[in-house]
Parts: structure tokens; sequence; C-alpha cells
């Protein structure tokens, strides 16, 4: 398990000299909503010049089924008052991390930090269980994947 972590986190640091994303995420005014547009930077573009980052704390990407989701549960800790994820835009080629994000919340994780029922290569979360736990608590997900339409958002915010 070691050696698939390290060449994991070998090819994501590779992936990201050779294809550098512009924007992970963007800050909004609002506290009790994030949404996350999956590997869909055109939505969270869209998303990050509109209206809706009236209302909402966070719009960002999430690219995989580990580090990112740890990312996510760090912030969302951080941030007490947040209350509701809505997972929208294309799915993830190969890390299926919505599908991850979504089997986190339904299930937890496993002793070794594994995401239950989690489908892409490699779904463990360096986040401790109790974190795991908390966030499962704090947030209800909103299960959009797939959902690229600015204005369908922009009504379940409101």
């Amino acid at each position: 398990m070691a050696i698939r972590k390290k060449l994991g986190d070998i090819a994501g640091r590779v992936c990201e000299a050779l294809l550098p994303i512009r924007q992970e995420y963007f800050l909004g005014r609002g506290d009790r909503v994030a949404i996350c547009t999956l590997s869909s930077m055109d939505l969270l573009s869209r998303i990050s010049s509109s209206q809706i980052m009236e209302s909402v704390a966070i719009a960002g990407r999430l690219l995989s089924e580990n580090r990112g989701i740890d990312e996510m549960i760090s912030f969302t800790l951080k941030h007490p008052k947040l209350e509701r994820i809505i997972i929208c835009g294309r799915e993830v080629k190969g890390h299926t991390a919505g599908q991850a994000l979504l089997s986190l919340v339904s299930s937890g994780t496993d002793s070794n930090g594994r995401i239950i029922g989690a489908i892409g290569p490699y779904p463990f979360l360096q986040s401790s269980p109790s974190d795991v736990e908390r966030f499962r608590k704090q947030v209800k997900i909103v299960d959009l994947i797939g959902t690229t339409d600015i204005g369908e958002l922009s009504r379940l915010i409101s």
C-alpha cells in the first residue's frame, strides 16, 4: 500500500506540472453551501463570475478520490456553518471523485482509510477517522453529477 501511495503522489505531481489548472476554487460570500464542479472547469469558471457566488461559501473542482477529498474535509471542518455540498459537472474519468465522495458520506472509511464502496484506483484518505465522521455529520451532499446548467444550480441555491 505504501508503494502505491507514493506512486500515486508522484503521478499527481507530474500531472500538476504537465497539466497546470489555473484555478482550483473561488471563495464566495455565503457560508452554508458549497459547489463542487468535479472536472467541469468551464462550469467552475461560469459559476465564479455569476451571482451564485453571493450565496455560496466556495465553488471548486474535485479531481481526485483522495487528496481532493481530504482538502474538502479540511475546508468543511474549518467552516462549521457549511451544511450542504452540491456535486455537479462531469465526473472525473478514471478517478470517479464524485462517486467516491458520495460513498464517503454514505459509508465512511475502513480501518485503513479506504473509502468504503469507492471504485476509483486509490480511494485512501489521510484525514483522521474522527475528522471523516465530523465531516459526514456536518454536511449533506446534493448529487447533481452530470448537471452543467448554471440556471438549475442557481435555482437550487436561492
